[in-house]
């Protein structure tokens, strides 16, 4: 199934320029993944440092840390990735 993955700032360097002989566009990439996979199991597929995942969002719905390893992916679905941000 397809979902599309979307890393901002400093995250989207964990991107590969190219999976399956798809390419990213900037900071987003569409992936083929197994059905039943995780957000958990993106955010280790990708080898993203927990701290460095603050706002993750499915759909635009925020899914805490704690629900992360439960929440499974359905086609279509849109998971998008912020770090901290910090500002003045």
């Amino acid at each position: 199934m397809e979902i599309t993955l979307k890393l901002f700032a400093t995250l989207a360097d964990y991107l590969p320029q190219e999976i399956d002989g798809r390419k990213r566009a900037h900071n987003q990439i569409v992936l083929d993944v197994a059905e039943g996979t995780t957000v958990q199991w993106l955010i280790d597929e990708f080898r993203l440092p927990s701290k460095m995942t603050h706002l993750v969002l499915v759909n635009g719905i925020y899914i805490p840390p704690s629900a992360r390893a439960a929440h499974v992916l359905l086609p279509g679905d849109a998971l998008a990735i912020w770090p901290p941000i910090a500002g003045g």
